[in-house]
């Protein structure tokens, strides 16, 4: 299966992004700390066309830190610098500006030595939708200046905002998605997460995915938070894992008349709990 989904909106953000470009100094680009392959825009290399760029993994309080680990040795061996964040706490935030001055650290230097004060660090911000790139605007500027929500979709046009005192000015775009979701694992762990509304996917088929690799790798806290008592043993055996589910909906007291589980209103109690990490820390997927 091909998902496919590419509103008009990322296409127009896409193109004022390349008209930008020659504005831009550096890059920060905008990922999920619990899915850093997939929430990264495939397309983005050739977007951005080789300007200095900073990863910023946001929602690293969500994520298991051990795998994330693991996904700072693999930027760094892919020649990026990676930097791990909560935008919604503020945590490493701060970081975030030495981190640009050190990419831009040749070009500022030229400037001193022609006896130039170098300008404000004119920074793009990038990342697909609802991967926190407001929430962190916000929290580098110390106002709420940039919009923000737990749908994909909310920013809608392009700002320049001053922050680090002044020294920092980011642009704002839309979160822009790729055109189609070859693996559509990539498509099921994006919509776990919410980066892409349910519309798009059956909401039981993103809880059952979500549930089977938990099941897999996070059996503890999963099966702690919602009292589970039986580990598949066959984590590809579909009625294996829809008993998990059906557990889960009886937990929760999604039942309909006769006594079977609403698997729709399970299914969505779940992610609900899952989103708002009342499950623990996890991560979706490892480099290695």
């Amino acid at each position: 299966m091909t998902i496919q989904w590419f509103p008009g909106h990322m296409t127009k953000a896409r193109r004022q992004i390349q008209d930008k470009l020659k504005l831009i100094d550096a890059v920060i680009e905008l990922i999920d700390a619990r899915l850093p392959l997939s929430s990264r825009n495939p397309m983005i290399d050739d977007i951005l066309q080789g300007k200095p760029r900073l990863i910023i993994m946001n929602k690293a309080d969500l994520a298991d830190p051990e795998v994330t680990r693991e996904w700072l040795a693999y930027f760094k061996d892919q020649g990026h610098q990676a930097l791990p964040v909560d935008a919604s706490t503020g945590t490493g935030v701060k970081e975030i500006p030495n981190q640009i001055k050190l990419l831009l650290k040749e070009k500022i230097e030229k400037q001193l030595a022609k006896g130039m004060n170098p300008r404000a660090m004119r920074v793009l911000i990038v990342g697909i939708p609802n991967v926190g790139k407001s929430t962190l605007i916000n929290r580098l500027a110390g106002r709420n200046i940039a919009a923000t929500g737990d749908r994909p979709g909310v920013t809608k046009g392009q700002q320049w905002i001053k922050v680090a005192g002044g020294e920092m000015e980011l642009l704002d775009t839309p979160g822009i998605l790729w055109p189609k979701f070859e693996d559509q694992n990539v498509g099921y762990r994006l919509a776990v997460t919410g980066a892409i509304r349910e519309e798009i996917l059956n909401v039981e088929d993103i809880a059952f995915f979500a549930v089977k690799y938990l099941s897999k790798y996070y059996w503890q806290p999963m099966s702690e938070r919602f009292d589970l008592k039986h580990q598949p043993e066959d984590f590809e055996n579909p009625d294996e894992i829809v008993t998990v589910m059906e557990e889960i909906g009886r937990k929760r007291g999604c039942i309909m008349s006769g006594g079977r589980v609403d698997l729709e209103k399970a299914s969505k109690v779940f992610l609900r709990e899952l989103r708002a990490g009342k499950m623990g820390r996890y991560s979706m997927e490892s480099p290695y």
